[in-house]
């Protein structure tokens, strides 16, 4: 019985690795965090596999997982501590337009309070409805709009600003 659980939890990991580690990535824009979110993630998940195996809701109950950690990470001091002693490298402009929104993007959901870019990523990069969204975040449908509206005008705003900076960049070069 154990092996037929391990080979099922196997599978459902590498289906859903990659598609989970994005999201993660889009909450909390670092690589190494991302993957410490997916891992915690899953640990919990496999905890649980017994009795989520006997329901439908397996992506549902990971995704919440997977928010909830990240809510509460966020929460944590320590979530924000950067080492001493590191210098701040600021990067160079690159060429490629798209790079530069995407970064612009990651940093401008960096801005976001967490239950926020939750919304918006879910919403916005999974596709869920809201209706769904609402399931995984634990709250109402109207929670998830507020969340969203709110969460999508704070980065047009900073999308704005960006393009007036980056406009008054080349004036000046």
């Amino acid at each position: 019985m154990r092996d037929r659980e391990d080979k099922e939890v196997t599978a459902f990991v590498r289906a859903r690795y990659g598609s989970l580690l994005r999201t993660a990535f889009l909450l909390c824009g670092d690589r190494g965090k991302a993957e410490d979110l997916v891992q915690t993630t899953l640990a919990k998940t496999v905890v649980a596999w017994p009795r989520l195996r006997r329901s439908e809701g397996v992506d549902h109950y990971v995704r919440r997982i997977l928010v909830n950690t990240f809510v509460t990470w966020r929460r944590r001091r320590s979530w924000w501590e950067q080492p001493l002693g590191r210098l701040v490298e600021t990067q160079a402009r690159d060429e490629y337009v798209g790079v530069e929104q995407r970064d612009l993007l990651r940093r401008a959901l960096d801005g976001l309070p967490a239950r926020q870019r939750a919304a918006v990523v879910l919403r916005f990069y999974e596709d869920l409805s809201e209706h769904d969204t609402a399931h995984v975040l634990g709250c109402s449908v109207g929670t998830v709009k507020s969340l969203s509206s709110r969460g999508l005008q704070t980065l047009r705003k900073q999308w704005v600003e960006a393009d007036a900076a980056a406009d008054q960049e080349v004036r000046y070069a």
